[in-house]
């Protein structure tokens, strides 16, 4: 069976699979921790919501590169980037914290494209940080 795994096509698609899933249950985790509703906000044309969803999403793609780079197991991938989201959670939360005169949450569902696009590179920036310590 181990031969099995040793194809280039088979182990990508197993990654890329799990990458998918991952990312799926990630996004519904940040779609409970913000006060609006991603996918219908980004219907209406919030550009905000699209830019801080973008960004999350290009994140966690991110960490997972460099997992998928630096770890020759599947289990080890998942791991690190179940890590990598954790982190990019926590950033959301001083995020948050560190902008005591607003919430971020309200900026961004009222379309203030300068807090989502803020939100965005705090989530892509911090996911290099991230993927650059995977190891």
């Amino acid at each position: 069976m181990n031969s099995f795994w040793e194809y280039p096509l088979i182990e990508t698609a197993a990654r890329y699979s799990v990458v998918i899933l991952c990312l799926v249950v990630f996004m519904a985790v940040f779609e409970i921790v913000t006060r609006y509703n991603n996918w219908k906000e980004i219907k209406e044309g919030n550009l905000a919501v699209a830019m801080a969803t973008g960004g999350k999403i290009f994140g966690i793609a991110n960490i997972f590169r460099y997992s998928i780079e630096h770890n020759d197991s599947l289990l080890q991938t998942m791991g690190w980037g179940v890590y990598g989201f954790l982190l990019l959670l926590i950033g959301y939360f001083i995020y948050e914290f560190l902008t005591p005169h607003f919430k971020i949450d309200v900026e961004i569902e009222k379309d203030n494209r300068a807090v989502g696009f803020i939100s965005l590179v705090i989530s892509v920036g911090l996911s290099f940080v991230i993927g650059a310590n995977i190891i």
